[in-house]
């Protein structure tokens, strides 16, 4: 590394933003890492840059010292005079998103969680012989609605990234299983490092949108339609529940636009707790007609004129 300093190390230039320092390192971490096949020394000296660089108060030190011919550090660029900074990072295990987003061009890390890469482990074999846990993979499964409810059963392969294998696993979805719920299947990760146990393997369930009900964790919401000589005179609807079967709602006369009613025990299953579901909840949209026939036009025209209450009572009292 003679003649070489921090941002030479990283490939980027005196100016470089923090996002620019973060991206190179990404690369080139992903590239020398010893758990992914790199080179031992040259993922160390790319860290050590990056965790001067990344530091604000560190970076700004070591600019100075090169300003004055001094560089710091593992005599990157020269004798090692000046501080002799000695920093130590923490790098190591989950490589599955990483390799995801590597695969997918340099955009791919937008947004991604840093100090997530590596697991917070302690670097991989840079730990020398010391046991380390494999970092955990990850994937998504699909699930339509109906399989939430009811629970369902899907069998997926995955890749260990370190070494090619594919692995098949049957997963089982709980009944009541929630949009971005996660099952962690453990042991089923990524290989350890001398001797360390494998990672976990975290699943997650993405459930398809439901046309009628729409889930709150345990609990389901769904609106009714009811027309407006219902929600006037009262009528008993059928309605239906996320198990398939129907209930029976008494909508009593005079009810309003968006009155909620609740159902117990009629929601999904609460994955949390065995035996315990949530609650149906329903509420209520009066419909008016948009087309009418002369003889209903002349109906509402009569009632609407032996009508004398004020419905706008409240609104003309708090009028200035």
């Amino acid at each position: 590394m003679a003649g070489k300093n921090y941002y030479d190390v990283l490939g980027v230039k005196r100016d470089a933003t923090q996002d620019e320092i973060k991206k190179a390192f990404r690369k080139l971490a992903a590239k020398y890492h010893p758990d992914a096949g790199g080179d031992e020394k040259k993922f160390a000296e790319v860290s050590e840059a990056y965790t001067t660089l990344s530091d604000e108060k560190k970076r700004k030190e070591y600019d100075q010292l090169l300003l004055f011919g001094g560089i710091p550090g593992a005599d990157f660029g020269g004798s090692g005079r000046g501080r002799g900074y000695s920093y130590t990072t923490t790098v190591g295990g989950d490589w599955q998103d990483i390799f995801d987003n590597i695969r997918n061009g340099d955009g791919a890390f937008s947004g991604f969680d840093f100090s997530q890469i590596f697991n917070g482990a302690g670097g991989g074999r840079a730990t020398g012989n010391r046991p380390s846990k494999g970092g955990d993979l990850t994937l998504t499964i699909n699930v339509s609605a109906e399989e939430a409810f009811a629970g369902t059963q899907r069998k997926v392969t995955f890749t260990v990234p370190s070494t090619g294998e594919k692995q098949t696993l049957t997963v089982k979805v709980p009944a009541g299983a929630v949009d971005g719920g996660k099952l962690r299947y453990r042991g089923r990760g990524e290989f350890g490092v001398n001797g360390g146990e494998r990672g976990d393997l975290v699943i997650t369930t993405k459930v398809a949108e439901h046309p009628v009900f729409k889930r709150d964790g345990a609990d389901v919401r769904m609106e009714l339609p009811i027309s407006m000589w219902e929600a006037a005179l009262g009528a008993e609807v059928e309605v239906p529940t996320p198990d398939g079967t129907t209930c029976r709602l008494k909508v009593p006369a005079g009810t309003q636009d968006g009155k909620t009613f609740r159902f117990r025990d009629l929601g999904a299953p609460n994955v949390k707790r065995k035996g315990v579901r949530g609650a149906l909840f329903v509420t209520v949209r009066v419909k008016v007609p948009t087309r009418l026939t002369a003889d209903e036009r002349k109906l509402l025209e009569t009632l609407r004129d032996g009508d004398t209450r004020n419905y706008r009572e409240d609104v003309e009292n708090h009028a200035s």
